[in-house]
């Protein structure tokens, strides 16, 4: 099996090589200390299994794994427990909580080894976000060979495009691979409201609603788009807003 480990500490990383070098059939083939770079080669490298810290500079675990576009089994390794729900929602082999034995990393990379043979891993699996993860507070984009990173409140809208999504924002308009049900989801209700099937809008950056025509209406953003606000879309702000 060909890994790759992304953690940010020296020691961490120092240990899980040590466990690995007992198992003549795994390669490591990258360590990294940082999401970014752990990001490009994953995508690079294609490994078969990532040893993958949560807490990580630049880009944290969760993040990394939303815009990796191969997928690798991944073994969590980290301090904080309260990530495992949402760390084996994402279909997460194993999740390692700081400090592990060795017999308990032996039976993580055990399972891992098992799961390759029966080549269970799906490409949706480890990427489909449910409904109960937390709600974001900024949106991670790849574009071309570099990633933005969107403070949540500096969107203005989000536009639906088939499988993709349009994201408006202070810094520009980004396309991202993701539906509008699953983007809907880890949004902030208060704040983000589906105004259209083809529309999310930021309270916060609406500037004016005007009647359109009858039954809808037409929002103009801060950054002076105009999107289509329907009958039902303009009850849910009104309620929102108090108007």
């Amino acid at each position: 099996m060909k890994v790759i480990i992304v953690e940010d500490e020296q020691p961490a990383r120092d240990l899980l090589r040590h466990y690995l070098s007992f198992d003549d059939s795994i390669e490591i083939i990258g360590e990294y200390a940082d999401g970014f770079s752990g990001v490009m080669a994953i995508n690079r490298d294609k490994p078969n299994l990532v040893f993958l810290d949560i807490q990580l500079p630049k880009l944290n675990g969760f993040e990394l794994l939303e815009l990796i576009d191969v997928t690798p089994q991944i073994i969590f390794t980290t301090a904080y427990d309260e990530y495992a729900i949402k760390a084996f929602e994402l279909n997460a082999t194993d999740y390692l909580l700081k400090p592990f034995s060795k017999d308990r990393f032996l039976q993580a990379l055990g399972r891992a080894k098992d799961k390759a043979e029966l080549n269970n891993p799906t490409d949706e699996e480890i990427k489909n976000i449910t409904n109960s993860t937390p709600l974001i507070s900024r949106v991670v984009v790849k574009d071309g060979n570099g990633i933005h990173i969107i403070a949540i409140n500096d969107v203005y809208c989000i536009e639906a495009q088939d499988d993709y999504i349009f994201i408006y924002s202070k810094q520009g308009r980004y396309l991202k691979k993701q539906t509008m049900k699953n983007i809907e989801e880890r949004l902030n209700p208060s704040q983000f409201i589906r105004v259209h099937r083809s529309y999310i809008a930021n309270v916060l950056q609406i500037d004016k609603l005007e009647l359109y025509e009858k039954d809808s209406y037409m929002a103009t953003l801060k950054n002076d788009k105009k999107i289509k606000v329907s009958a039902a879309g303009y009850k849910l702000l009104r309620a929102q807003l108090d108007f």
